[in-house]
């Protein structure tokens, strides 16, 4: 078991490696109880060892998940629950990295940027602080370039890397409309060729670059010889492989195997939908549901069958015609009477048991992203940098509010 004690802090050092390995240590011991989905599962493997904690999280209703559902540690439920969530709570304190004051933001500088987005560039940008100014950033996977407008100073210089051409062109525009030097380039990052546009002077910047590309920065940063970088991770699954690759040396010597199903489990805190999108959502996965059962009985075949995503205009037809179209997009036959108002009440019933017992897997989010980000943290210190991990705002502006600052003596 890890040990106890644990306090927040900014994580530096071999604390990095420490609570690496208390991370791994809970992951790995606990990785029956995270693993399996209820969305796939009628039954999980880890409800008969725990029937008492199953039948209370099955007999609440959607309402009840839905307002545990980002703090489920907060729940009061029976053990093992209470236990693994202090357990949870303690293992993935950070304390916020320190701010600084920014300088003003030009004139107008933020039209165009989404109010929440030009928040986390703010509070991103105000936890940059480095031994040395930064003489030229480097805005990887850059969009239209707002962070890396929002950083540039006088005497500094920009350059902005976008693999989407419309970026590129929207991107250069606002920087000449804001009377700013900077540069965007056209590059898939992931590209042979990305290496050839680093070199040692530049400060590499990414906010919520997914999975690969934030990967690709480190190690072509750290290889070109930057001195300073900055990365807030984000989409842990948006890789290549269809297991994940770690690399660090701990994360090498571990024995925990993640498949992309398991590195979805960190993006699977919402905090910004609103009521339409979440009743769509929640229609969705219900027909999905009471499809599952319907296929089941129709295959005669009691695992899940995986269903392609199906635009939204879907769930304008009736749930029968829904099923229907589904069935022969699997190429089932629906041959038979069905009861479609009960099998369409019982995706219902499945979608709350679902979110309910999804809470118990809620309790490793945090610990498995943070388990995720450490992996990069100590591979950056292998590499020679003094690594700074900590976060730099609160989780209803982002839930994926981790930074690692990391800068070369």
């Amino acid at each position: 078991m890890p040990a106890k004690g644990v306090d927040a802090c900014v994580l530096t050092g071999e604390a990095l490696l420490a609570r690496f390995a208390e991370l791994d240590a809970f992951l790995i011991q606990h990785q029956a109880l995270w693993k399996p989905r209820p969305f796939t599962h009628l039954q999980l493997p880890w409800e008969a060892s725990y029937p008492e904690l199953a039948t209370w999280l099955r007999g609440r209703s959607l309402e009840d998940a839905e307002h545990a559902h980002n703090n489920p540690a907060l729940l009061d439920a029976p053990e093992p629950f209470a236990s693994l969530a202090a357990m949870s709570l303690e293992l993935s304190a950070v304390d916020e990295l320190p701010a600084h004051a920014l300088e003003t933001a030009g004139h107008r500088l933020n039209v165009d940027v989404p109010g929440r987005k030009w928040q986390q560039i703010e509070a991103f940008a105000s936890r940059l602080q480095f031994a040395d100014a930064p003489s030229h950033w480097l805005d990887w996977c850059s969009g239209k370039g707002h962070l890396g407008r929002r950083l540039l100073q006088s005497g500094q210089q920009l350059t902005c890397l976008e693999y989407d051409p419309a970026l590129v062109a929207s991107g250069q525009a606002l920087s000449q409309r804001h009377q700013l030097h900077a540069l965007h380039v056209k590059q898939d990052v992931l590209a042979p060729g990305a290496a050839s546009l680093l070199n040692a002077d530049h400060t590499p910047v990414a906010l919520h670059a997914c999975g690969d590309l934030h990967v690709r920065l480190m190690q072509l940063a750290s290889a070109t010889g930057c001195r300073q970088l900055a990365i807030a991770p984000c989409c842990y699954n948006r890789i290549s492989v269809g297991e994940y690759q770690t690399i660090s040396s701990a994360g090498m010597r571990s024995d925990l195997q993640l498949s992309l199903e398991d590195l979805s489990l960190p993006m699977n805190e919402t905090v910004t939908a609103g009521a339409r999108v979440r009743r769509q959502r929640d229609t969705s996965m219900a027909r999905r549901l009471g499809f599952d059962l319907l296929q089941r009985q129709l295959r005669g075949v009691d695992e899940y069958l995986p269903t392609p995503s199906l635009p939204s205009a879907w769930l304008d037809k009736s749930f029968a015609d829904y099923c229907q179209h589904l069935a022969s997009l699997k190429e089932l036959s629906t041959i038979g009477p069905q009861n479609w108002p009960a099998l369409e009440t019982s995706g219902w019933q499945r979608l709350a048991e679902v979110r309910n017992l999804e809470l118990l897997r809620g309790l490793f989010r945090r610990p498995l992203e943070l388990w995720l980000v450490l992996d990069r943290a100590l591979f950056l210190a292998e590499q020679g940098y003094a690594v700074r991990l900590g976060t730099f705002c609160e989780t209803p502006l982002t839930p994926r509010n981790f930074l690692i600052l990391a800068e070369r003596p």
